[in-house]
């Protein structure tokens, strides 16, 4: 980025300020006007003309004021915004909503993507957290009708799976019941690996069910997140630059299409320490389906234990200030009730 001067950084930064508020493209005149400036109106639109030279700001129409580029958000967000928090009313009210809810890992992401999305006016999405290394916790067997039997497994941290098996021949859920007993008896806090090694002293239908249980294990250890919470769809298909656009609806299939998501989180937020904020602005040139958004992602939980991600989506004329001081105070409170549960 070339450095400014002192007044470019100062008119870039009422420009951005400006178009976040009205989605209006900016002149001289409405900048001397409603900020007061001791400078003429040619003296700014100099500045402007500067700027947009430099790709900080672009002309939307010959005759039409300047807007901020990707550049310029880019050189706002990095060297001109100023960190701020959000009041402390507002702090205890979150708190006091989370502190409220059972001790329950799933109503609180639930809760945690409403607060993002009401609390930035953007899309939101949490992920749950995902252990460091995956461990089986406990598993049932049901006999459901014939040969088939319901198996339900839960792991360390709450995530459940569950799948129908077919066996060679019915059997009595006495049996099935002995059988999971004993597998929670040996393999419980253990890992894929582990487990896969203790097949051999089951009977053929443990070894089926062990068979199940390692291979969702090691499925699970490849992800990067777990389940996605969103909210806040609407926020952002309401927002002028996407009222009429198929913009807006390819940013939010990015949060929907699980492959394009893990690609997103492994690249970006999953890479930063657990109190970093990162922003992405129109997508950084890697994710086309961003280009006219930006992101701000934030992880929480603890590395030793289990980390999720969570973040806002909206236009790149979101307000940076507000987004980035909610997203990291709900981070550091959702690492704080994760690490109470682990």
């Amino acid at each position: 980025m070339q450095e400014l001067t002192d007044r470019q950084k100062n008119i870039l930064t009422m420009v951005i300020h400006e178009y976040i508020r009205s989605a209006e493209p900016v002149g001289s005149k409405h900048l001397v006007a409603n900020y007061r400036l001791n400078l003429s109106s040619a003296t700014v639109r100099n500045e402007l003309a500067q700027l947009t030279e430099l790709g900080y700001l672009r002309q939307p129409h010959t005759s039409a004021g300047r807007v901020p580029t990707e550049e310029g958000y880019r050189y706002f967000v990095d060297r001109l915004m100023r960190t701020s928090t959000l009041p402390e009313d507002t702090c205890r009210t979150i708190s006091h909503q989370f502190y409220q809810m059972p001790n329950d890992l799933h109503q609180w992401l639930k809760l945690a993507a409403s607060v993002l999305a009401a609390q930035s006016k953007s899309a939101s999405l949490v992920t749950a957290p995902h252990p460091r290394q995956v461990r089986f916790k406990h598993l049932e067997l049901v006999s459901t009708h014939g040969r088939q039997v319901l198996a339900v497994m839960v792991l360390e941290g709450g995530a459940i799976h569950q799948t129908l098996i077919t066996l060679e021949t019915p059997d009595t859920q006495e049996n099935l019941s002995a059988i999971a007993n004993r597998i929670n008896e040996i393999c419980t806090g253990k890992d894929g690996k582990t487990i896969q090694a203790l097949a051999s002293g089951f009977n053929p239908i443990g070894k089926i069910v062990l068979e199940w249980v390692v291979d969702t294990l090691s499925h699970a250890d490849t992800l990067i997140s777990g389940e996605v919470y969103l909210d806040g769809i609407t926020n952002v298909l309401a927002e002028p630059e996407f009222s009429n656009s198929d913009e807006a609806r390819r940013a939010l299939h990015l949060l929907e299409e699980r492959s394009l998501l893990q690609d997103l989180l492994s690249r970006t937020v999953l890479t930063a320490n657990t109190n970093g904020v990162q922003v992405l602005i129109g997508g950084e040139g890697t994710w086309d389906e961003l280009r006219h958004c930006s992101m701000i992602l934030a992880r929480y939980g603890s590395p030793e234990q289990a980390t999720g991600s969570l973040g806002v989506l909206g236009p790149m004329r979101m307000s940076y200030g507000r987004s980035i001081s909610v997203v990291r105070f709900i981070s550091s409170l959702l690492s704080d009730l994760v690490a109470e549960q682990w």
